[in-house]
């Protein structure tokens, strides 16, 4: 078997959950090696909590370049790495510092590039929804290393500990990826719940909250769940931005979608409708949003989220 590059970068923050879906989509088409980019002296505690997902090799970049000069650095030491082991392809996580890296790679190393599959198959035939979700695509790389972002969340994957052959690998960083120079920076800040695009479950509302989002909120917790809103929800200053799902916000794949007075317009159903189950809960039984549900509620959220919550609750204990 051939092997498969995924990609750890030590800034995303999301080591495991990372490796473990792009491993298990690895593992379809033949055996995994991680790429472990880090600062110096942190790649071997990366290492160890690799060891706790199937994977054959890992391999080790250390260089202060990568935190000095940010993304160019890192496409330079993954460019270069590909070009001297010439795996079978090169699996991302898609985020938008996960697609930069892909399309810088992509160009340096003269290769095909596919981002955001939701699928792959042993053959490296990757599964795209476009258009709004309008569209179904299946896409293959004929062009150097095919390089495919992966959108979070889209495959469920089981730790199985393993015993990897670790390589630590120098790597040159060009003058050019230093032209960039990184002098601050300052993390985003996290509240308690779940990053977004990574929660296995995900709880949203819209414009039926009419501001008050409360009890969104609430039964989110409920669920170790993260928030999401609608255009219509954070355009009308009720939830922050930052939190918008659909077309022109954030796509989710969760487990578990749960859209709280949300009618299911096209531009959120973009966004969401690759989830594995939609529940709806809405006031108009015409609502869009119900074609889409596999579990439908026509009730008052504010009535309907508190019950739910009590369930869960009474359930836990």
């Amino acid at each position: 078997m051939s092997n498969v590059f995924i990609l750890v970068d030590h800034a995303s923050g999301k080591i495991a959950n990372t490796a473990g879906e792009l491993s298990a989509f690895g593992k379809r088409i033949g055996g995994v090696t991680a790429l472990v980019l880090a600062e110096p002296g942190t790649g071997a505690a990366i290492a160890e909590e690799l060891k706790a997902f199937e994977i054959e090799k890992i391999i080790i970049v250390e260089n202060v370049a990568f935190s000095q000069h940010g993304i160019p650095a890192i496409a330079d030491a993954v460019a270069s790495v590909l070009a001297s082991h010439s795996p079978k392809a090169l699996l991302i996580s898609t985020s938008a510092r996960g697609k930069e890296i892909a399309a810088r790679v992509a160009v340096q190393s003269n290769s095909g590039l596919i981002t955001d599959a939701i699928d792959i198959s042993e053959n490296l035939i990757a599964t795209q929804s476009i258009f709004g979700g309008s569209f179904t695509v299946h896409s293959h790389v004929k062009t150097g290393t095919p390089i495919i972002t992966i959108r979070p969340s889209a495959i469920d994957f089981t730790a199985t500990p393993s015993n990897p052959t670790i390589e630590n690998v120098t790597v040159e960083i060009s003058d050019i990826a230093k032209l960039v120079s990184i002098n601050n920076i300052q993390p985003a800040v996290k509240g308690g719940r779940p990053e977004l695009t990574e929660a296995k479950i995900v709880v949203s509302g819209g414009r039926g909250t009419n501001g008050d989002f409360s009890k969104v909120e609430s039964f989110a917790d409920s669920l170790g769940a993260a928030v999401g809103a609608s255009r219509a929800a954070t355009d009308a200053g009720w939830y922050p931005h930052t939190h918008q799902v659909g077309q022109t916000g954030k796509t989710v794949s969760p487990q578990l979608y749960v859209a709280c007075g949300i009618s299911g317009a096209i531009q959120h159903r973009a966004g969401m409708q690759t989830s594995k189950n939609i529940i709806a809960v809405n006031k108009d039984p015409e609502a869009p949003i119900f074609d889409l549900a596999d579990l439908g509620i026509v009730g008052d959220l504010f009535a309907v989220l508190p019950q739910a919550e009590a369930a869960i609750i009474a359930k836990k204990r």
